[in-house]
């Protein structure tokens, strides 16, 4: 395969040659085979395993994150997708058969899988390889060119993604453009064959607003306030220690951790301190020490944090509550008699903020919830069937779990996207293949069938009344 490195985005050139030289790459069809297609799920593969040290160190240098999450939810995540990917991508490009009526036989329906063209990912800060890059599988196992535009915010990360996925992907098929607000604002002006973009509703709209221009479908995955529910009858040593792990991992900066949590009011007290002795059974005494809890990412985001505690709305805090700006750290905290008017009820946190919200029966969580935007992930625990099926039934999200949180997101064969303010479209597995592709349809005949007499003009009244009957 011979590869040509394009010169960097820069503000002579722009987008549009980048632009063009993928369409032309597309135009040839070269990414359309099976072959090449397994040969770019390969070279990320390689990828992750000959350069998984630079990796490492890139997402270390951008959020602190230690090796394990580092891996975990970098490394190991973006595997499973190519792996999976890799296993069924051949049964996936098969023409799906369909049945015909029977005016139409003999005859032949099927859908068959097209790649759509160019395609553009534009990916956020708080898991900058894995979102970068698993929506790039999807892409390339539709058979598509690809720009990636990794967040500026994760400077390590974009520089490094900038620099390997040219080495180990067909360049003249896939580019990485680095840079800011400019850099996509231009991307955006271009006209795309979709587009992806994982990070907040704000600008979340302005792609929507751009893609709309050229008529370009969007997937749209953002985030929000992502609930969890712990009922009186649950299992609260579970549900500690799973809220822990997804609010405190990556220090809260992942979309669909939990951002609060509803607790019934008999378990509250319970509930709280097994959170906090969670926390220092994961951090020792002092979390700002701990080699295995994160950074937030930058100091505008910290402060940001700090300013959600200062302004109150709730009773105490329960453990944590220290934030350092100059070093980018918010200790992992736990809030108490938290109060639905407050401000940190009203914005997505992202961030190692806790709150609790106690209730007296299951009907004030589902109220709340629905009073709200959509989220992008529930979480209930409780052992009662009931409960859970009221809840699942009475609520909307675009995914969920029960006594579990997050691990949905690791299922390749489910869809992973949002739902009104979360966002819309999904992607992972079978469903990003099918989120990059077009599904053609067509019906096939044969060459020496007559043409029904009941369909040729002029058009009797017997010719009707046959049509009536296949029909």
């Amino acid at each position: 395969m011979t590869q040509t490195t394009a010169a960097p985005m820069t503000a002579d050139h722009g987008a549009a040659p980048i632009v063009t030289r993928l369409r032309e790459t597309f135009a040839s069809g070269r990414t359309r085979p099976l072959p090449w297609r397994l040969a770019q799920l390969d070279g990320l593969a390689r990828m992750f395993t000959e350069r998984e040290e630079e990796i490492l160190d890139a997402v270390h240098a951008d959020l602190g994150k230690p090796t394990y999450e580092a891996w975990l939810g970098e490394i190991g995540a973006s595997q499973t997708e190519i792996k999976h990917a890799r296993k069924h991508l051949s049964s996936w490009m098969k023409p799906q058969r369909v049945g015909l009526p029977g005016f139409l036989r003999p005859g032949r329906g099927e859908l068959i899988a097209e790649p759509l063209g160019v395609v553009l990912v534009i990916a956020p800060w708080n898991y900058p390889v894995y979102l970068s890059v698993t929506p790039l599988v999807a892409a390339l196992a539709a058979g598509n060119c690809v720009v990636v535009k990794p967040s500026e915010v994760a400077s390590a990360s974009s520089a490094l993604l900038a620099r390997l996925l040219p080495e180990y992907l067909d360049a003249d098929a896939v580019a990485v453009v680095e840079g800011g607000v400019a850099e996509t604002t231009d991307l955006l002006s271009q006209r795309w064959d979709h587009i992806l973009y994982t990070g907040g509703p704000t600008v979340g709209r302005i792609v929507a607003e751009a893609a709309a221009k050229h008529l370009t479908p969007v997937t749209l995955e953002l985030g929000g306030k992502s609930p969890t529910i712990v009922h009186r009858d649950a299992n609260l040593k579970q549900a500690a220690r799973r809220v822990a792990f997804a609010k405190f991992g990556n220090a809260g900066q992942t979309c669909i951790a939990t951002d609060h949590v509803f607790v019934h009011r008999d378990v509250e007290d319970r509930f709280a301190r097994l959170v906090t002795a969670e926390i220092k059974a994961r951090y020792g005494s002092d979390p700002h020490k701990s080699a295995d809890y994160a950074r937030i990412i930058n100091e505008g985001h910290t402060e940001r944090l700090r300013s959600m505690l200062n302004a109150g709305g709730y009773d105490r805090v329960q453990s944590g509550g220290e934030v350092r700006v100059d070093e980018r750290y918010v200790a992992p905290t736990v809030l108490r008699g938290v109060r639905l008017d407050s401000q940190i009820m009203s914005e997505e946190i992202f961030g190692p903020i806790l709150p609790l919200v106690a209730y007296d029966d299951i009907s004030e969580p589902i109220a709340a919830i629905n009073a709200g935007e959509k989220p992008l992930a529930l979480y209930v625990f409780s052992r009662s069937d009931a409960v859970v099926k009221q809840v699942l039934g009475e609520t909307s999200s675009g995914g969920a779990c029960v006594n579990e949180v997050m691990m949905h997101v690791f299922v390749s064969d489910l869809p992973f996207g949002g739902v009104g303010e979360s966002g819309y479209g999904a992607y992972h597995g079978r469903t990003g293949f099918d989120t990059f592709s077009h599904h053609k349809s067509v019906v096939r005949r044969p060459g020496w069938l007559p043409e029904l007499p009941a369909a040729r003009a002029p058009y009797r009244p017997w010719k009707l009344s046959m049509m009536r009957k296949f029909l």
